[in-house]
Formats: C-alpha cells, sequence, structure tokens
C-alpha cells in the first residue's frame, strides 16, 4: 500500500466561511473526507494540507497527519488543486516519505464513498499508461443545448449548431463531479493535465455528486444526504 491521500484545506474560503470546519449532519465537514479516506484502507497516510492552525488541529484530532504547513502563497483564491499536491509531495518527499500514488480528497466531498476510491486505484493500476483517474458524473441534459442570457435579458443559444439538433441525437457530456482525483505521484510531479486524454474517468451516478461552493450548494448537499442516510445507501 505505497499510496498517501492529500486533503487540501485552506482556511480562507469566501462564500461559504471556514466551510471546511463547519459541521455537516453534526460532524466537521474535513472530518468526514478524513474519515473515509481512513476507512477505505487504501492509505498509508491520510495528509491534510492547510494554511490554518485550526483546521491542522482539527485534523490531527480526526486521525489524520499535518507534517507541514502550506505556505501562504499557495493558499491565496487563484492557487491550483495541482500544484497544491505537487508541493504537498515535494513536502513529504524532504521527510523522507515517497508514493507511487496520490489521491487528493477535497475536504467537502460528504457524499464520498469509499467503494469509488478503490476503482479510481484499480484503473490506475490496469492502465499504467495513464497519469489520473477522477470522478465525474454525467449532466443530466446536453449541454450542447444550452442557453445563454445576453446583455439586453434575452436569451440565445451558447451553441447555436445544435439548437435544432434532438438531445437524444447528441453526445453525452461529462462534469469533474469534484471529489476525489487519483495520480501516480510522477504525473502530479511533472504537472501532467488532469482534463486531458491522460486521465480515466470513475464515473458516479448524479444523486452522488454535489460541489459544495455556496450556500445553496450547501443545503442541497444536505438534502441529498438525509436522503441517502434514510435509504441506507451511505458507504
Amino acid at each position: 500500500m505505497n499510496s498517501v491521500a492529500i486533503i487540501p484545506a485552506r482556511g480562507g474560503s469566501k462564500r461559504i466561511p471556514r466551510k471546511n470546519l463547519k459541521p455537516f449532519d453534526g460532524v466537521p465537514m474535513i472530518a468526514r473526507s478524513i474519515q473515509t479516506a481512513i476507512s477505505s484502507g487504501l492509505f498509508a497516510h491520510v495528509v491534510v494540507s492547510t494554511d490554518d492552525e485550526e483546521i491542522a488541529e482539527l485534523a490531527r484530532a480526526s486521525g489524520a497527519q499535518v507534517p507541514f504547513m502550506r505556505p501562504a502563497v499557495l493558499a491565496d483564491d487563484f492557487t491550483g488543486t495541482a500544484a497544491v499536491i505537487a508541493h504537498a509531495l515535494d513536502e513529504l518527499r524532504r521527510q523522507g516519505q515517497d508514493f507511487d500514488f496520490a489521491c487528493c480528497i477535497y475536504a467537502t466531498a460528504p457524499l464520498l464513498q469509499t467503494r469509488f476510491l478503490h476503482q479510481g486505484l484499480n484503473l490506475l493500476e490496469q492502465h499504467p499508461e495513464k497519469s489520473f483517474a477522477f470522478s465525474v458524473c454525467d449532466f443530466g441534459f446536453a449541454v450542447q443545448r444550452a442557453l445563454t442570457v445576453d446583455d439586453r435579458g434575452a436569451l440565445t443559444a451558447l451553441y447555436p449548431e445544435f439548437r435544432d439538433t434532438r438531445s437524444q441525437d447528441l453526445p453525452a457530456a461529462y462534469q469533474d463531479a469534484g471529489q476525489f482525483y487519483w495520480g501516480r505521484s510522477e504525473a502530479w510531479l511533472r504537472g501532467d493535465v488532469l482534463f486531458s486524454p491522460a486521465s480515466l474517468p470513475v464515473i458516479l451516478p448524479r444523486y452522488l455528486v454535489q460541489d459544495i461552493d455556496t450556500l445553496e450548494d450547501w443545503k442541497r448537499a444536505e438534502y441529498l444526504y438525509a436522503a441517502l442516510k434514510a435509504g441506507g445507501e451511505l458507504q
């Protein structure tokens, strides 16, 4: 088991202040991701990358390791996930810890299930030519038939060339599910592109997916979680 889970969790979230620490169904949000990573049995270590001492303290109390603090230059509103994971792997190497695989797990992924983490690692092991495997789900509609509102308030087709095409005749499109990204450590460190043919999809059902960036997102995630909990579908 030569893999590490890295959970990015900066302290400066704007749209939902302190969202990584905010209770979700009675448990701090980040603690859920930590517990899911640990319970999967896939990781030699579960590491939290944070710039925030309160998050670091809670992470340790939840069973994760915080062997370094993330520098401020990697904790602003513009730093991407890949740079944070590469930094974490560099720091771990400096401390004498090297891993074949690294899985980025988002701190705000309360619907994450361990079976999909297993699927992601299995895919990478079966396809040594690929760099990443990450969670996606299909759009519930044909994105080629999307509409936009112009500056006069009028509707128009975003892709006019598909305006008269039946939705059933259009190929399915997928979106990043925002839960996890498995990658070979060398791929993270090289800066391989995630959204590219170097990646493999772990396809999730839409009812298990909810990105959490706004209060509306949070409320929808609570409704989904409650329904899954009542139906005994949480794993």
